[in-house]
């Protein structure tokens, strides 16, 4: 036990294990506000768009040479401030969604193989690499770590009103159509900015889980939302710390924690939070 203790503690000396620290403790002050608007606007599916949009940003970036993150952002924020007029359609964001889903993916495989360029480094993205975090990365995840809760404390009534009914936050006043693009570009660049941490597959850790977990604990919005913050960064410490002792890798191990925790509160009585979720159809009131 000694032993193990003094290598996590030789672990923690190293450069690029502070900054996988650091930015896990910036995304789980950021990111667990993302899973709880992404639970609210009841847009699950934006998670699987946006990880094949950082895919074709990626193979963008791998054939222009440029940053392969730094496209995958970009492309994540234009694509999540393109989806909301088309969240005009019956089928909302969900048809949206799918849509964006299969031109992206198809968009990157056809660019892959036309260009000839090695895919390995994109597909890479499906894991993640935490220990090869760097100096981008934590400016991305700190920008969001203020932002996406600066605009939550600023905007939270209506943002609550957006959540709860659209027709109704509309009739009070709330720029709805701006307010749900803003949300959806800080969903969409939240996402391809966990991406290097855990993987396209496992990103659900940093975002969904927690939100999913305080559902049980807090009684509005606002405490919902604390409590997300407050599993995010006790799953995140808790889970990097035991990725190192057992010498297993991180973004499982993430994932584990935070759905160890989720099916434990699961166990505690629910309390009435239903009211901030939106309807399952989310769909942008069509100009007149």
């Amino acid at each position: 036990m000694n032993l193990a203790t003094t290598d996590v503690g030789a672990l923690l000396e190293l450069l690029p294990v502070q900054r996988a620290g650091a930015a896990l403790l910036l995304a789980a002050i950021g990111l667990p506000v993302i899973g709880v608007i992404i639970v609210g606007l009841d847009i699950m599916p934006v998670r699987f768009a946006m990880m094949h949009v950082a895919l074709l940003g990626v193979a963008v970036g791998l054939i222009t040479g440029l940053d392969p993150m730094l496209c995958a952002l970009v492309a994540c924020a234009l694509s999540g401030a393109g989806i909301a007029p088309l969240a005009r359609t019956p089928d909302g964001l969900s048809g949206a969604m799918g849509l964006l889903m299969s031109l992206a993916i198809a968009a990157a495989l056809l660019l892959l193989a036309v260009s000839g360029v090695n895919a390995s480094g994109a597909f890479a993205l499906l894991w993640g690499s935490i220990l090869s975090v760097g100096g981008m990365d934590l400016v991305v995840l700190g920008a969001l770590a203020v932002v996406v809760p600066g605009l939550f404390w600023w905007r939270r009534r209506d943002i609550g009103l957006l959540l709860y009914d659209r027709e109704l936050a509309q009739c009070s006043g709330v720029p709805v159509r701006a307010l749900t693009t803003v949300l959806l570009v800080l969903v969409a660049v939240a996402v391809a900015g966990a991406i290097k941490l855990t993987g396209a597959l496992l990103v659900d850790a940093l975002t969904l889980l927690p939100a999913l977990a305080a559902r049980r604990l807090g009684s509005s919005l606002t405490s919902i939302t604390l409590w997300a913050v407050g599993i995010g960064i006790a799953v995140n410490l808790t889970g990097f710390l035991l990725a190192l002792w057992l010498d297993w890798p991180p973004g499982p191990v993430l994932v584990l924690t935070a759905g160890a925790v989720v099916l434990a509160v699961h166990f505690l009585p629910e309390r009435r939070t239903s009211s901030w979720r939106a309807p399952a159809s989310v769909r942008l009131p069509s100009s007149r």
